[in-house]
């Protein structure tokens, strides 16, 4: 009988090349999903795997920024020494306030806004502290503080225009966001950092009463400070 033949064994080598409409396709699928979360959370809550049971800070994304929510300060915090500016009249240049030094003694209700001249903050929020200035007062309140982290001739121009500085309140500038973070009050956004709504009674320094508009913008607003004193 004749040999039988060897069996030859062959390796075949398989070279993978991904085509590059599949590649494209993948980035435009990527591009949509990060589109559908940024307009579903603007007008809704984030998506679950964004959401946090705990108290730990969460990112969310929205209308277009992003904000990383930590949790804010309540009664008994002592307010930071920080350095905020007030603007003056005709341009003048802007002076600078020391916050520990405004608050020493004094019985004071602070208030802070995401922005000036912005619609929220200049129909409701503003004016409802611009009322209030006599029955606050009258409640033992020294002093109204109004601070946003516009620049300071803003923050001056809107006092000047809204009739809040005639009322008494001071316009003060936190143009470095010193005060809203220390508050884990800062909101970023891709103009620039802002700083969340809030309101709060301080005596000599040390926070008494902190309303939060977490839950509504209203709660913010002077008739509320007004039924807490």
């Amino acid at each position: 009988q004749g040999e039988r033949p060897k069996k030859s064994l062959i390796s075949v080598s398989h070279t993978w090349v991904i085509d590059p409409t599949w590649k494209k396709n993948m980035n435009r699928c990527v591009a949509l999903l990060i589109f559908y979360i940024s307009i579903t959370s603007a007008f809704s809550s984030p998506p679950s795997f964004l959401r946090s049971s705990s108290s730990k800070p969460v990112v969310s994304i929205r209308g277009g920024s992003t904000e990383l929510k930590m949790s804010e300060i309540s009664a008994g915090f002592k307010l930071p020494d920080v350095t905020l500016k007030e603007g003056q009249a005709n341009y003048e240049k802007p002076v600078d306030v020391n916050l520990s030094d405004l608050l020493k003694g004094k019985k004071v209700a602070i208030f802070g806004v995401p922005g000036a001249f912005t619609p929220g903050c200049s129909k409701s929020h503003l004016p409802s502290f611009i009322t209030a200035q006599e029955e606050l007062k009258a409640k033992g309140v020294d002093l109204t503080i109004c601070v946003a982290t516009n620049d300071a001739y803003v923050m001056e121009a809107w006092g000047s225009s809204s009739g809040g500085a005639e009322a008494g309140i001071r316009f003060l500038s936190d143009a470095n966001a010193e005060l809203a973070r220390a508050l884990n009050l800062v909101i970023e956004s891709p103009v620039m950092v802002r700083c969340g709504r809030f309101s709060l009674i301080a005596e000599d320094g040390v926070v008494t009463n902190y309303f939060s508009a977490a839950e509504n913008s209203s709660n913010t607003w002077a008739p509320n400070v007004l039924s807490s004193l």
